[in-house]
C-alpha cells in the first residue's frame, strides 16, 4: 500500500506526540533517514507517493521511536554536540546538551586573562569523543588524548576525529581510567559515570534502555569515578591546569569535599539550561 507524504507525517506526528518534543520536526527525519529524502524536498512536494516497501523501512523506524522510546541519535547513529556531527552506536554514550557545559566552562576560564588557551588536553572515558573534540575544534593549537576501557568506543571516536579533520591532533587510547596515562595536561575534562547503581532502574526509558550501563553506573553512591579522578588526576595535572567534572543531580557539596580532601581548590561551577549545577572546575596549588 502506498501513502502521501503528507498523511504519513501526519500518522507519524501523532504517534511521536507524547515522547517527542518536536514530533513534526522528528517525523521529517526519519523520512530523510530511510528514504533519503531531504527535509527541503519534502517541504516543497508534500504530495509526493511513499511506496510499499519504502513504507515498511518508515514504519519499522516510527516504531522504533515511539514504541520503544529509542532516542532519534541511537536510530539516526549521529548526534550534534558543540556543533560538531558525531557517529554514535550502541558502545558510545549518547552526548547530551548538558554535558556541553563543561565546555562553556572550559572557555570561560581559558579563554580570560588568566590563563592561556590548553595545550594539553585529556578527556577521561572519553566515549564519542564528545567533549575533546569539541575543545579540540575551539583550541586549534591544542593536541588530545581520549582514553576509554572499551575498543569499539575508541574505534568511533577515532572516525569521528577523522570525520572533523581532527586526526593529526586527537589520540585515543584504551586504558582503565587514569592508571595508563602520561604526561602533563593543560586542561583535564570527564563525565563519568554518576547515577547511584539503585537509580538506575527509575531512569528514563531513553537512557536506561539505550545507554551502555558502564557509561552510567556511579556506584553506590555514584561518586565512585569523581572519587578515583580526584585521587588521581593531580599527578597528570599540568602547573595551573585545570580539571572539570560533570555532576550528577545533587553531588556538588559531596564532589568539593572530595576534592578537598584530594588536595584541590574550587575554581567554578556552572548551571547547565534547567539550572542545575552540573559542571565543577578545580585546580591544585
Amino acid at each position: 500500500m502506498a501513502i502521501r507524504l503528507k498523511d504519513w507525517l501526519s500518522r507519524a506526528t501523532q504517534a511521536l506526540s507524547p515522547v517527542a518534543e518536536q514530533p513534526r520536526s522528528e517525523a521529517r527525519r526519519l523520512v530523510e533517514a530511510a528514504l533519503n529524502w531531504p527535509v527541503a524536498s519534502q517541504l516543497a512536494d508534500p504530495d509526493q507517493t511513499i511506496d510499499a516497501a519504502s513504507l515498511e523501512a518508515l514504519d519499522a523506524l516510527l516504531h522504533r521511536r515511539a514504541e520503544r522510546h529509542e532516542p532519534l541519535s541511537r536510530i539516526l547513529g549521529r548526534r550534534e554536540f558543540w556543533g560538531l556531527s558525531l557517529e554514535i552506536d550502541g558502545a558510545t554514550l549518547d552526548p547530551r546538551p548538558d554535558t556541553e557545559t563543561l565546555v562553556e566552562l572550559a572557555l570561560d576560564l581559558f579563554n580570560g586573562p588568566e590563563r592561556s588557551p590548553p595545550g594539553q588536553v585529556l578527556d577521561l572515558g572519553t566515549g564519542s569523543g564528545a567533549l575533546l573534540l569539541a575543545l579540540l575544534s575551539e583550541y586549534p593549537a591544542a593536541r588530545g588524548l581520549g582514553v576509554d576501557q572499551d575498543s569499539d568506543t575508541l574505534a568511533t571516536a577515532a572516525r569521528n576525529a577523522a570525520r572533523l579533520g581532527l586526526v593529526e591532533r586527537a589520540r585515543f587510547e584504551g586504558g582503565d581510567w587514569l592508571s595508563g596515562v602520561s604526561g602533563r595536561f593543560d586542561l583535564i575534562v570527564s563525565n563519568p559515570p554518576y547515577i547511584p547503581t539503585g537509580d538506575l532502574a527509575g531512569l528514563d526509558r531513553a537512557v536506561r534502555d539505550f545507554d551502555d550501563p558502564l557509561a552510567l553506573d556511579g556506584g553506590a553512591d555514584g561518586l565512585a569515578f569523581s572519587a578515583r579522578t580526584l585521587r588521581e588526576a593531580g599527578r597528570c595535572l599540568a602547573p595551573g591546569g585545570v580539571l572539570i567534572l560533570e555532576l550528577g543531580i545533587g553531588q556538588v557539596d559531596s564532589v568539593q569535599a572530595l576534592g578537598r580532601d584530594s588536595g584541590w581548590r574550587l575554581l567554578s561551577l556552572r548551571d547547565d539550561l534547567a539550572g542545575i549545577p552540573r559542571a565543577m572546575a578545580l585546580t591544585q596549588p
